[in-house]
């Protein structure tokens, strides 16, 4: 039997917050190039040589953009980790804070089903 926790609904909020910036900051990663400033991405002046294509960098808008999305990340990590829930939080505060994680994940309605 799984257990059960009654988190505050601004602790909710946050943590669902959280997991959608994560999500916005992967998304922006993925596309932006991969190096911030312009870079070669041939040489062999190295151990091993690369074999990347050149990077232009981040313009000013994408640096900004994703030093918004991290301070809004750190933001949300601090108040999800030092919200005052966990001082009495009932039974194992690891196991819950593991239930927060998923707490906005929908329920599998297969789970315990034989197959």
């Amino acid at each position: 039997m799984a257990d059960t926790f009654d988190f505050p609904q601004d602790l909710l909020d946050a943590q669902l917050e959280l997991h959608q910036v994560q999500a916005e900051l992967h998304a922006l990663y993925a596309r932006l190039p991969w190096s911030v400033e312009p870079m070669t991405g041939h040489g062999e002046d190295f151990w091993l040589p690369r074999l990347r294509e050149d990077s232009p960098g981040h313009t000013d808008e994408e640096k900004n953009q994703v030093a918004e999305l991290r301070a809004r990340q750190l933001d949300l990590t601090v108040t999800v980790s030092c919200h005052d829930y966990w001082a009495s939080c009932p039974g194992d505060v690891v196991k819950a804070r593991s239930a927060l994680k998923r707490a906005h994940e929908p329920e599998d309605e297969s789970e315990g089903t034989a197959v």
